[in-house]
């Protein structure tokens, strides 16, 4: 046995203290994080709060006076998303509500006071607050949201998920929506988390996959240990998340049996797709919390097949059964195979696509010993610094009280290895707070992903990333034939200089959230693209050459 494997038996297979592994694998980071330090330093870009500048007075609250049950402690999610079509990512933020059952007598004042907002963008750095206009202050407990075009007009529309039955928003293109939620049988009653939109029939219609977490008793289980503030989720029953096929008419249907995702026993915290095998199928992976976690593999023909233990994609942590939060799929390696990260209550996750599995590599990339020390939840893969290397951003607060925390940003430096960049990245992470989830997206089209960040009980906050562009770059914008309709699922791959990078558009991701539609690649010092090649849906290709950086480019499906 080598040193490597000793060291990882030891530590991960003789279970000593938790604190002892901590405090060994942040000597480690140290250790590698010194020898890295040549390579950090050439000039980082940072990030900068421009919340209050850009005009966003939004609050989230859970609808009390204090944290005392896991409804009001999952949080809530925001998006970007392009409502009235101008090129500008616009901002929707979900919130909580004072709701019988869940919050307490001394949060009534706060009944009727709370709603989600919408903000629209207006180029100049600014936001401005338009729910009113739009009719999308939903009420209710909210949690996460995604938007799609589900009906092909050209407006992408906006699905709310609540505590209660969901909402669904129907674009009427003129800048206000309908409330549809009833007549297209997507009021789902169950609590939802989280709602992937994508075609996993092929027949050319955005169907929707429903996250749910789990039955809460309205306080009645009290066995709890004090300290903890309240119940874990294995205090109550876990719910089946759902699948619904479009019909095409405006309406959906529930396949979730037919299909071959059923669970009648999950805890989703939130769901990605993504083609994972490569073949041309998008499929399901879903965050379960403290329990195994689902990969459903498309089969085709609408049909799937959960293959998450043997593909080792069940459990983290050297098999642990953790607190998976926030899912990520993103080649971080340049192997041409998508990776995972997941965020949890421990040291995170970070699993390598090896093709016909995936392998644990959380220590070995110097994450855990980042990520031990935290509470993570949301996250995002991105290149942050334009280099062609995906990096990590994790948001982190306590779980069971108002402990603030600081959140992390992990640089990818190669060979699967990551390094702390927090503290020389901008003042805001020397700052703490109860982070829940975080949104990527180029609010300012300046070449450089920016990152918004949903804190419980608290202001969001909007990170802008100054520097970033100093490398080149490109989005692409992969439409249906429309011109308009964002072509979910299709799979963009940019060649530049001896880099070949691939994404799946798939903007829900992560937790509670969803991302910029566009598909963003750092192209480092290179100034052209050799080419860019984009798999449709149908599974036709589209291939440009010699494609200039520093551009969004919009490429529509040919018909």
């Amino acid at each position: 046995m080598n040193t490597l494997s000793f060291l990882h038996s030891f530590l991960y297979t003789t279970a000593p203290a938790r604190w002892m592994r901590l405090a060994f694998l942040a000597s480690v980071s140290l250790y590698w994080t010194t020898l890295s330090v040549p390579s950090l330093a050439q000039s980082l870009p940072t990030f900068t709060d421009v919340t209050r500048e850009a005009g966003i007075t939004f609050k989230h609250s859970f609808g009390d006076e204090e944290l005392s049950n896991i409804v009001e402690g999952t949080g809530s999610g925001a998006l970007f998303f392009d409502y009235n079509n101008d090129g500008l990512m616009d901002i929707y933020f979900v919130n909580g509500a004072w709701t019988p059952g869940v919050s307490s007598n001394r949060g009534r004042h706060l009944r009727g006071q709370l709603r989600n907002a919408l903000y629209r963008n207006n180029g100049d750095g600014t936001f401005t607050d338009v729910t009113d206009q739009a009719g999308v202050g939903d009420t209710h407990f909210g949690s996460g949201c995604s938007a799609a075009d589900y009906d092909n007009d050209g407006f992408v529309d906006l699905y709310v998920l609540n505590y209660g039955p969901n909402v669904l928003y129907h674009n009427n293109g003129d800048g206000t929506f309908t409330d549809v939620s009833r007549q297209s049988g997507l009021d789902d009653p169950r609590w939802s988390l989280s709602a992937p939109w994508f075609d996993y029939n092929s027949d050319g219609l955005l169907d929707v996959y429903v996250c749910n977490y789990l039955q809460y008793d309205l306080g009645a289980f009290r066995a709890f240990y004090k300290a903890d503030g309240y119940p874990g989720p294995l205090s109550y029953e876990g719910q089946p998340d759902c699948l619904y096929r479009n019909n095409g008419d405006g309406t959906f249907t529930d396949v979730t049996k037919e299909a071959g995702v059923w669970n009648p026993e999950g805890r989703g915290m939130s769901a990605t797709v993504a083609d994972v095998n490569n073949d041309g199928l998008l499929d399901i992976y879903v965050t379960n919390d403290a329990m195994a976690n689902d990969f459903f593999l498309n089969l085709g023909g609408g049909k799937f097949s959960n293959e998450a233990l043997p593909r080792g994609l069940a459990f983290g942590e050297a098999g642990q059964g953790v607190s998976s939060m926030g899912p990520d799929f993103g080649d971080i390696d340049h192997d041409g195979l998508l990776d995972l990260f997941i965020p949890d209550m421990d040291y995170s996750c970070l699993l390598i696509n090896f093709g016909e599995y995936f392998e644990d590599w959380t220590a070995r990339s110097r994450i855990a010993a980042v990520c031990g020390q935290y509470t993570g939840w949301g996250s995002v893969i991105f290149d942050y610094d334009n280099d062609g290397w995906l990096d990590i951003f994790v948001a982190n607060g306590d779980a069971h009280h108002e402990y603030p925390e600081e959140d992390v940003l992990l640089r990818n430096v190669g060979n699967r290895q990551f390094v702390d960049v927090s503290h020389q990245s901008g003042a805001y992470f020397h700052e703490k707070h109860v982070g829940r989830a975080v949104a990527c997206g180029d609010f300012d089209n300046d070449g450089d992903l920016d990152l918004l960040i949903i804190n419980l009980n608290d202001r969001p906050v909007l990170l802008r990333n100054d520097g970033g562009n100093r490398k080149n770059w490109l989005m692409v914008w992969p439409k249906r034939s429309n011109g308009k309709t964002d072509a979910i699922g299709a799979r963009v791959t940019v060649r530049a200089g001896s880099l070949i990078q691939f994404r799946d558009a798939i903007p829900t991701r992560g937790y509670l959230s969803q991302m910029d539609p566009r598909v963003h690649f750092g192209l480092g010092d290179n100034t052209v693209a050799d080419w860019v090649e984009i798999r449709w849906p149908n599974g036709k290709k589209t291939r440009l050459e010699n494609v200039k950086a520093n551009q969004v480019l919009k490429v529509v499906e040919p018909d």
